[in-house]
């Protein structure tokens, strides 16, 4: 490692030299340190990134502790509540039973939400069992 690099006025007028030269050397030598530090910098980032830690690995935008790309042998874990838990999912359960043959569109105007949500919920209880889907309209199955 190198020294810090220190300009003293003092010595820059006691030395005798000329002031604008004191100051071109002492620019080139920050530079110089500059450029070295930028260069270990990016070596350590790379052996960080070998290493399995630092910031290369994760993608943008990802919280800390979370890898780009999930290992195959680890099963991935599910997070939040059980998939056919919800609330929303009953109440369009019930209203399709009351209902027969009532459209996606349909059921988010009474549940007072937007229709994405039931395309995702509607093909889930279908694939349970619980609703089936005969043209546009929803059955109870």
């Amino acid at each position: 490692m190198q020294p810090p690099v220190t300009v003293n006025a003092l010595s820059l007028t006691e030395s005798g030299g000329n002031v604008t030269e004191h100051l071109d050397e002492a620019r080139k030598a920050i530079e110089e340190r500059l450029a070295l530090l930028r260069d270990e910098i990016k070596r350590l980032e790379t052996a960080a990134a070998a290493l399995g830690g630092g910031t290369a690995r994760r993608g943008p935008g990802r919280p800390r502790g979370t890898a780009s790309r999930r290992s195959t042998s680890a099963r991935p874990r599910r997070r939040g509540r059980p998939r056919g838990s919800g609330t929303r999912a009953l109440q369009a359960e019930k209203l399709v039973r009351e209902n027969p043959g009532i459209s996606i569109a349909d059921l988010a105007k009474r549940m007072n939400i937007k229709p994405n949500y039931l395309y995702r919920v509607m093909p889930q209880l279908q694939k349970d069992g619980k609703v089936r889907k005969q043209g546009s309209g929803w059955h109870a199955a």
